[in-house]
């Protein structure tokens, strides 16, 4: 089991030597009651593989979602999931408080 935030940008880099196509999300700011505190990673390959974790579980399948589209596009995005917003209720963040999720291809 990788261990810690380093641990999972390691995995990545290897990923990507290994000549999978990789996208990293990055928890960038959070409020209030968060799962996963700033600097926490999730690293995405293109076939859906993932490792590392943003949100403790509740929002990884939309970040995962929109990893692949950053893997097709190349197209950075700036996810925020909190509990007044609907995405954040289906997505099963209902801790209180909101998070900043940044998701951009590794190069």
């Amino acid at each position: 089991m990788l261990s810690s935030d380093s641990d999972i940008l390691n995995e990545a880099e290897a990923w990507k030597r290994a000549g999978r196509e990789v996208a990293l999300a990055t928890v960038v700011e959070t409020w209030g009651s968060a799962p996963r505190p700033v600097g926490s990673h999730l690293v995405i390959d293109g076939d859906g593989n993932f490792l590392g974790s943003v949100s403790g579980g509740c929002v990884e399948g939309d970040v995962i979602t929109e990893a692949m589209d950053v893997i097709g596009d190349g197209k950075p995005r700036m996810l925020e999931f909190g509990v007044a917003d609907e995405t954040a209720w289906r997505a099963g963040l209902s801790c209180g408080g909101r998070i900043k999720v940044y998701v951009e291809k590794v190069a």
